[in-house]
């Protein structure tokens, strides 16, 4: 591997969920059943709102994107979780590793985005009930998704550029199941501080933001819900601004915690499990916390499968 500070790594080492060969038949098979569930739940909604023209409306529309964007998030990092969970050794290259790291990056962040694109349009549904076909046209759901991806690419720009820029030689084990920045900056062969403060710096704008605009919009919601006359009404409202937080306390959560507290040397098993959080459960939950539970979906779902 050398010794000399131009002399990079080659590969690295992923240590994974457990070490145990029996604990990785059974977690295999969990996250194989989550995957396919994550494949068929987001790829249903993305056909059923395409085919469907009563679904042609901008709340269908950013749910649609959301499912790409789980999509290819859950592909990021799964795939090749199944793999080495069959494998003695589980080995990734340095310029696999760092294309996971980008894609994965560019991916979480346009979904953070997204969460918040989805609250505000909720928040104008409900809030500015008469003033929605103005403020939410066509063109502004277009730019708001434009915009999401644009900012995922760019925080993904920075973390990576940061993470990557450091020297890595000698150590090459990762005591993590995929490749991402907290977890890599712990192998630099360097002082970490500057990446450190950048990736902290991009997680207020992508994580910080889009949560607080989040807990504004719920907030300004359940307000106006209240005040609704109809107790059922109410009680639906309920149902699906709680099922929402939900996938907002399991995504910001996890991510807040990887990412915004001070980087230490070594990952705790614990900081794993927290990380299936957002790189893998939460792929799966939003197309049937989000989507899959909503009366025209079901309607739709029915109409063209014929039952």
């Amino acid at each position: 591997m050398g010794t000399e500070n131009q002399t990079y790594l080659t590969e690295f080492i992923l240590l994974g969920l457990s070490s145990d060969w029996q604990t990785q038949i059974l977690l295999f098979v969990v996250f194989l059943i989550i995957y396919l569930l994550t494949l068929c739940g987001n790829f249903l909604i993305i056909v059923l709102i395409h085919i469907d023209s009563r679904l042609h409306t901008p709340m269908y529309f950013f749910l649609k994107n959301l499912s790409f964007t789980d999509l290819c998030f859950s592909t990021t990092v799964i795939p090749q979780m199944l793999f080495h969970l069959l494998v003695m050794r589980k080995t990734i290259s340095f310029a696999g590793c760092s294309i996971q790291m980008i894609f994965f990056l560019v991916a979480g962040c346009t979904e953070s985005s997204l969460l918040a694109v989805m609250s505000y349009d909720r928040y104008v549904a409900v809030c500015k009930p008469l003033h929605y076909s103005i403020l939410m046209t066509q063109r502004v759901c277009v730019q708001l998704i434009i915009g999401s991806w644009a900012s995922g690419a760019i925080v993904s720009l920075v973390d990576t550029i940061f993470t990557l820029c450091l020297s890595y030689h000698g150590q090459n084990i990762i005591n993590h199941y995929f490749c991402e920045p907290p977890a890599l900056l712990k192998l630099a062969s360097e002082e970490t501080y500057k990446a450190e403060m950048a990736i902290l710096a991009m997680g207020i704008v992508i994580l910080l933001g889009p949560v607080s605009l989040i807990l504004f919009s719920y907030w300004n919601i359940i307000s106006t819900v209240i005040r609704i006359q109809s107790g059922e009404g109410r009680l639906k409202a309920f149902s699906t601004c709680g099922s929402h937080l939900i996938v907002v306390v399991f995504f910001y959560g996890s991510t807040i915690f990887t990412y915004m507290r001070p980087n230490s040397k070594k990952i705790k098993e614990g900081d794993k499990v927290i990380s299936v959080f957002y790189s893998v459960i939460t792929s799966m939950m939003n197309p049937f916390i989000y989507s899959l539970r909503n009366k025209e979906v079901k309607e739709a779902f029915r109409k063209a499968f014929g039952r």
